[in-house]
């Protein structure tokens, strides 16, 4: 077999000959294959001659037959002989297929970009500093003593402030017209939460019990129910009463029945320590992303879409079972955010050019520094999931080895220690 390849930028033409004894070769395979899947009157499965054969089924089957088995065991090789990666299907563009003749084949593929590292060592980002403020720790103090809150009426001609709850008769209208889910009766809507349409609460804000008022708003060009998206409403609205938070008193005792701490000072103390590791380890995440992107940043290549739409696919698929595992489909999500599977896609294309980016990236680093996965790397991972998903070890083997996912778990070993070459040798 002979094998030439021309490659302009990510897309290969690959043209392959054969000596037509191997072409012959692939057509008595062809037969044996034909002949031990069918069933002919007079013959055992697999001893037909190849005149029956293709009396039965035609001569034209067993040249296709041939032909794929040929061209496909060719087009491995030639990969493997090359040294290419693949990221689409194959596509045949030309082919000479005749028994006693060469074949010649041209076909047509997309392969991995090549990248061209820039700069990955020694790189420099600044590292953010870190340290929780008093009042974002009272901020979590008085969380906790809203969760405990209990909800009193105001007091009589006390009107409506943020953080109050509304009790509301409410009717809209669009065009004059009533809409399905526009009218409630003493809805309790907490003003300030922004759980209703932009605009709604704010026009509470100032109104006392017994007042009405009409509520002009627009929905959201973005609204989940797509007859109502960027239309204008008028809501009547009734206050029937007002109601507030009453907080419990932050005493030791109520610290110590309701926490794991038992002073109200050891409370601040201990979401202060929590709140300062997680800001921490946030931003040690940010650090060392921001090294990756430096590194993506200074490497050359071009993605091709087809990697990017793939990604996307994968994305939306890990969408769908983790909306699964919540009893959501993807359909429900979809409805309820107001766009089909066209938008949904397009929300996910920069991610997915971002995620391909760095793998790539990481990958050719990976090749650079000769890095290689160790059993032990191997046993560490499959270790560190059992334990994530309460499973045995042997568990998570026969999972992953029924799902078809070990590549895919080596490639991640592999990136990761391959973006610990960036990030350790950072300045």
């Amino acid at each position: 077999m002979n094998v030439t390849v021309e490659r302009v930028g990510n897309d290969a033409t690959l043209k392959i000959t054969l000596p037509a004894e191997e072409v012959n070769k692939g057509f008595k395979k062809a037969v044996a294959k034909i002949a031990g899947q069918v069933n002919i009157p007079g013959f055992r499965k697999g001893k037909a001659p190849r005149n029956i054969i293709e009396m039965h089924y035609g001569k034209e089957a067993v040249k296709q037959e041939a032909f794929e088995l040929v061209a496909n065991q060719c087009y491995t090789e030639a990969l493997e002989q090359e040294k290419l990666i693949p990221v689409s299907d194959p596509k045949v563009e030309d082919s000479v297929f005749e028994e006693n003749k060469d074949m010649e084949l041209t076909i047509k593929v997309t392969l991995k970009p090549e990248v061209k590292l820039g700069d990955y060592k020694e790189l420099h980002v600044e590292k953010e500093a870190v340290e929780v403020t008093d009042e974002a720790v009272e901020e979590q103090v008085q969380g906790l003593r809203s969760r405990h809150a209990k909800m009193v009426e105001a007091e009589e001609g006390a009107v409506i402030e943020k953080g109050d709850f509304a009790i509301i008769d409410f009717a809209g209208t669009v065009d004059g017209e009533p809409f399905s889910g526009g009218e409630g009766k003493g809805y309790p809507l907490e003003v300030g939460s922004n759980s209703f349409i932009p605009g709604f609460e704010d026009q509470l804000v100032g109104l006392k019990k017994g007042d009405s008022t009409d509520v002009d708003v627009t929905f959201p060009e973005e609204y989940f129910v797509k007859e109502l998206a960027g239309k204008q409403a008028i809501f009547k609205v009734n206050v029937q009463d007002v109601k507030r938070k009453e907080l419990p008193e932050l005493t030791d005792e109520y610290v110590a029945a309701n926490s794991d701490c038992k002073t109200v000072e050891e409370l601040r103390a201990s979401y202060k320590e929590r709140m300062q590791k997680a800001a921490e380890n946030n931003a040690q995440i940010a650090y060392e992303k921001a090294l990756i992107d430096l590194a993506v940043a200074n490497a050359e290549f071009e993605v091709p879409e087809i990697m990017i739409e793939d990604r996307v696919t994968q994305m939306i698929d890990e969408m769908r079972m983790s909306l699964e595992a919540r009893k959501l489909t993807l359909e429900q999500y979809m409805q309820y955010s107001g766009i089909d599977m066209k938008q949904l896609r397009e929300r996910q294309h920069d991610a997915a050019v971002e995620n391909v980016k760095t793998d790539l990236v990481l990958d050719a680093i990976a090749k650079a520094e000769n890095i290689q996965v160790s059993m032990e790397d191997v046993d560490s991972e499959l270790s560190a999931i059992a334990s994530q998903h309460g499973a045995t070890l042997e568990d998570v083997k026969k999972i992953i080895k029924s799902n078809g996912t070990m590549g895919l778990l080596l490639a991640n070993i592999l990136r990761r220690k391959a973006a610990h070459v960036i990030i350790d040798s950072a300045k």
